[in-house]
């Protein structure tokens, strides 16, 4: 089943401070991993349990799988993105 992506508008902000080539590098990945397995990556706890996370690198991206689509809803580095 191959899912869409849907990225918040908060998203755009996150990778203004990542840069360009981090971010095309982040973003290829993204298309091409959660649109086609998204319920294999871990579950988060506790206050945002019913997330999930994605690992690039140092970076992480957090995203709710909704029916057919997946929405991404934070990408950060992962000393900052879970605040």
């Amino acid at each position: 089943m191959a899912y869409n992506i849907i990225y918040k508008s908060s998203v755009k902000r996150d990778l203004k401070g990542i840069g360009k080539p981090e971010a095309r590098r982040i973003l290829d990945q993204v298309e091409a991993d959660l649109s086609s397995t998204p319920e294999k990556y871990p579950a988060l706890k506790g206050e945002f349990e019913g997330l999930r996370k994605y690992r690039v690198g140092d970076y992480r991206v957090i995203f709710a799988i909704l029916h057919d689509e997946v929405l991404v809803l934070r990408i950060g580095h992962r000393k900052d993105v879970y605040r």
